[in-house]
């Protein structure tokens, strides 16, 4: 099981990571509004699919009504997260 922290961009043209910064704080944009978890869902949706994992393994452990959240990854370290996460 992994934990990552997020800063979550919506509205955004499509869904991406932007990066990572030096705390180690993931920059995501997600293609969905932040209006009736319209954004929490589309971020869950897509990092699912980009780690290749059930969305039923992703939770949004704390953040749920902010931009700042931490996610919890089941069946994966944190080292195969990010390393799906960065594109390596």
């Amino acid at each position: 099981m992994a934990r990552i922290q997020a800063k979550i961009i919506p509205n955004a043209p499509k869904s991406m990571v932007v990066g990572i910064d030096p705390k180690g704080v993931f920059r995501i944009k997600v293609a969905a509004p932040p209006q009736r978890g319209a954004a929490n869902k589309e971020l869950l949706v897509f990092l699912a699919r980009r780690l290749d994992v059930k969305r039923s393994d992703i939770a949004i452990v704390t953040g749920g009504l902010s931009r700042l959240k931490i996610i919890e990854i089941k069946g994966m370290g944190l080292d195969e997260v990010k390393a799906r996460l960065q594109g390596v």
